[in-house]
């Protein structure tokens, strides 16, 4: 037996043990299976995989158990049955090239399903807590329907504590003219294996912004995907601090598929020790999408002589109307103003630390929810408040 049979046929034996699901849902698992077994886990040797090596997640023994999430969400937002979301569920985040969204559904389960209806605005924040637990495989599915003209905040929380898997798959469907605020912390055990799928689906005039913090994991994939209707506008920004030996890949795709939509896009990372972050973000503008606006940035700051940084920004362009610019850029503290403040009575280390601080305040600003602002402040001071001691 191959060691690829071997590894898929542990996942068989769980696959077969779930309890039975509606006619419907058992057909959606059996189609997602099989194409995980055709598919197999990826390795360095598929081009989206080139700098992330899955194998230690492959032969790990890992127990399935169902997701818990603690949710907290306004009352005016209905949880809907995962038999009431037929139409949507896994029909944005496609598991036909990506084996870990089809083991994803291959598992489902305890599906989040919410549903924000038309014209609602939602003040208080959506919550989604997933918590990881020492030997187990969990696999997350969250399906977000906003209706016309809504608006609402998503926070999705991510943590746990020993070695364990993650696999976690969000889609979201913005409705024409809605305004949607998405968040994903993720802080979870620098033990722990987190992979993850964001699809969001974007309605006419709609206005979509994620925001992804990647602080904790030993080995950890985001994919963010964004798929834009005409006049959509739709903002991709994350913040990753790596050390150690940690490891954090960041792909983003923003797919304009039709005229007159915009999008923004600016990661930035802080790497430490010898930890290793990729970055891959993509843009596509198809024929039809004629008058799009695209920004994408990726910048990198890298601390210690052992860190290493991969980035690769995309563009892929079939429109002749159009205005499209992307940028990547790895480099040290500026020697300049660190200079500066050590002229100021500053110490080094201290003045290292603000510097640091610094550059990731710049995506913190960008977010809206007070609390998560002010907590994740909180984290970098006292992450960063180390170096200096």
């Amino acid at each position: 037996m191959t060691a690829v049979s071997e590894q898929i046929g542990k996942w068989l034996e769980h696959f077969t043990n779930q309890p039975p699901a509606p006619a419907w849902f058992e057909a959606l698992r059996n189609e997602a299976f099989a194409r995980f077994a055709e598919l197999g886990f990826p390795t360095t040797h598929h081009e989206e995989w080139r700098f992330t090596n899955v194998s230690a997640i492959a032969r790990t023994a890992f127990t399935p158990v169902a997701p818990d999430a603690l949710l907290v969400y306004p009352e005016s937002v209905k949880q809907l049955e995962p038999a009431q979301a037929e139409a949507h569920l896994a029909r944005h985040a496609a598991f036909d090239r990506n084996p870990f969204v089809a083991l994803n559904t291959a598992f489902l389960g305890n599906v989040v399903v919410l549903d924000i209806p038309r014209n609602a605005v939602i003040a208080q924040p959506i919550e989604i807590t997933y918590e990881g637990t020492n030997g187990a495989a969990a696999h997350p599915r969250t399906l977000i329907l906003v209706g016309a003209n809504a608006q609402c905040t998503i926070v999705e929380t991510y943590k746990g504590a020993g070695n364990y898997f993650t696999n976690a798959v969000t889609e979201i469907v913005v409705g024409d003219r809605a305004v949607v605020d998405h968040y994903k912390l993720q802080q979870e055990s620098l033990s722990a294996f987190h992979i993850s799928t964001l699809q969001a689906t974007i309605g006419r005039s709609a206005t979509f912004s994620s925001n992804s913090i990647s602080l904790g994991g030993a080995l950890v994939r985001n994919d963010a995907n964004a798929t834009l209707s005409a006049g959509s506008d739709a903002t991709l920004n994350g913040l990753y601090i790596v050390n150690g030996t940690q490891h954090v890949d960041n792909h983003t795709l923003i797919d304009h598929t039709m005229p007159h939509g915009t999008s923004h896009e600016i990661y930035k990372g802080i790497l430490d020790g010898k930890a290793h972050a990729v970055f891959n973000g993509k843009i596509i503008v198809r024929k039809d999408a004629q008058k799009t606006d695209s920004k994408q940035t990726n910048k990198n700051l890298v601390l210690s002589d052992g860190a290493v940084v991969d980035t690769k920004p995309e563009l892929q362009i079939f429109a002749d109307d159009v205005r499209c610019t992307h940028g990547a850029t790895i480099g040290q503290l500026d020697a300049e103003s660190l200079f500066y403040l050590q002229s100021r009575g500053i110490g080094k280390r201290q003045a290292r630390s603000l510097l640091t601080y610094a550059f990731a305040q710049d995506v913190v600003d960008r977010i809206k929810v007070q609390s998560l602002r002010d907590s994740l402040e909180r984290v970098l001071y006292e992450k960063f408040h180390e170096h200096a001691e």
